[in-house]
């Protein structure tokens, strides 16, 4: 195993990880501007409400994003496990 072999799996898992946490770093980004406009406008400095609706769009983008993203990391994990061979020997 050389070191070019161990830069592009490093690299695979860091897309793999990137593509996968993604949707739900958006979702949480998007939800966190809308309230930080809402408190702006408001005045409400609350510190509890910016956690809350970002709490709640991230368990909903789990529900919506999950299977896709399980079968991402399966599809990662099983091309691992298959090249096992290939890296040790």
């Amino acid at each position: 195993m050389n070191a070019e072999s161990v830069i592009s799996i490093a690299e695979r898992g860091i897309y793999v990880t990137l593509i996968v946490s993604g949707p739900l770093l958006l979702l949480a980004l998007v939800v966190g501007l809308i309230v930080s406009i809402f408190q702006a406008t408001t005045q409400i400095q609350e510190q509890t409400l910016a956690f809350i609706p970002k709490i709640v769009a991230v368990l909903i983008g789990i529900v919506f994003f999950g299977p896709w993203m399980l079968t991402k990391l399966v599809t990662y994990t099983s091309q691992i496990f298959s090249d096992l061979t290939r890296f040790v020997g």
